[in-house]
């Protein structure tokens, strides 16, 4: 189909920086290369925006508070209000990529709005009592206060969807999460992994890794907190985030854990692919860094819950056709034991392996599946 005599809008969430969901969008583009690009925050420059290959941004009067950079997370309750206020009348196709909001925007019957996405609102969903324990919000009136926003959020929330012609998920376990929160069927898209940035390692380095945004959710606690029980075994930790204080105090006196800080893109790579295994503790919708890991030849101790479980690859008894472990609980004891085990395998899968089976997150596939999704779409209107 020639998508350039259609008019195309992109709403994305917010653009705090390139992450994981940002790449979504830069492929996208790539698919789309006309589409205007809507979100609710840009805090990028002009050279991170021209990386993504935006060239027409419209972002909403929230950005315009002082300060909002520090915030925005915050003012949630006030998304819904301004993802509505975009006017996008005008568009043929309007794709949303979504992990909070952007799937609420108004469309018409003449529209087509097909939504990619990550994961349903954690925080407002499944996460909602570890998001209030987490943020000290489960008692007294401020909590009553959060709980009923949440709960109108919720609302919203679901009574949107309804505005969706065909959802996407990002992963069999989001599929499984849409249809439990909107009971609405999902096509499943693997996010793009650029498997061009990384080449495999055969010799590997006697330290293992890891690396994430430091935030509650990634569990870098736990992995921190079990590493500092295994003296005899290195780990670096490469990122940066609002627990990196909670993480340094946890990590203090263990001279086998280092941590890297915010690290580029260079000795991030170069990192994985030396690493013995990349550990991975997160309850994650996909995890595209699992996917990277792999694509350097790097194994991947996993917790196996999630999005894990769909990119790495665990053949019991077929070590050579595995590209990783599983540890069954977000426990300090079980992690530990995962880590004996993939100790004990003593080098039993190996890095052809892993690369062999990151192949199937390319960008190419992306790109195609991305293109029949909207097509699809099309022709059932």
């Amino acid at each position: 189909m020639d998508f350039s005599k259609l008019k195309i809008a992109i709403v994305h969430d917010w653009l705090p920086v390139i992450g994981g969901a940002e790449l979504v969008l830069k492929e996208m583009l790539e698919v789309f290369p006309d589409a205007d690009v809507y979100t609710l925050f840009d805090f990028l420059s002009d050279e991170e925006k021209k990386e993504l290959g935006i060239k027409n941004l419209n972002v909403s009067y929230l950005n315009k508070l002082p300060k909002v950079q520090k915030y925005y997370r915050k003012l949630l309750p006030f998304c819904p209000m301004a993802i509505e206020d975009f006017d996008l009348y005008d568009y043929d196709v309007v794709l949303s990529s979504s992990h909070a909001v952007a799937k609420g925007v108004i469309t018409g019957a003449h529209q087509v709005h097909v939504s990619y996405v990550h994961s349903p609102c954690r925080y407002a969903w499944d996460l909602t009592h570890v998001y209030l324990k987490q943020t000290g919000m489960d008692k007294g009136i401020k909590g009553f206060l959060a709980k009923k926003l949440l709960k109108d959020f919720r609302i919203w929330d679901y009574r949107t969807a309804n505005g969706v012609d065909q959802f996407i998920a990002n992963s069999g376990y989001i599929k499984k999460r849409i249809y439990k929160v909107y009971r609405r069927d999902a096509d499943v898209i693997y996010p793009p992994a650029n498997l061009d940035r990384f080449s495999i390692c055969e010799e590997k380095d006697d330290f293992y890794m890891t690396a994430s945004r430091m935030v509650p959710y990634k569990r870098i606690d736990l992995i921190v907190s079990a590493f500092k029980q295994m003296p005899e075994l290195k780990l670096k930790v490469i990122g940066d985030g609002p627990e990196m204080e909670k993480i340094a105090e946890i990590a203090k006196g263990a001279d086998n854990i280092t941590l890297m800080g915010y690290q580029a893109n260079e000795v991030m790579v170069e990192t994985m692919r030396k690493a013995k295994a990349f550990v991975f503790a997160a309850e994650e919708d996909f995890g595209i860094v699992p996917v990277e890991a792999q694509a350097c030849g790097t194994p991947v101790i996993a917790y196996g819950a999630g999005g894990a479980l769909e990119t790495v690859r665990y053949e019991a008894g077929e070590m050579k056709a595995s590209s990783g472990v599983f540890f069954e609980q977000q426990s300090e004891a079980i992690l530990i034991n995962a880590v004996r085990r993939f100790e004990a395998l003593d080098g039993a899968i190996m890095p052809k392996a892993c690369r062999a089976n990151a192949e199937k997150f390319s960008i190419d596939s992306f790109r195609k599946n991305i293109a029949d999704a909207v097509e699809k779409a099309l022709d059932a209107k």
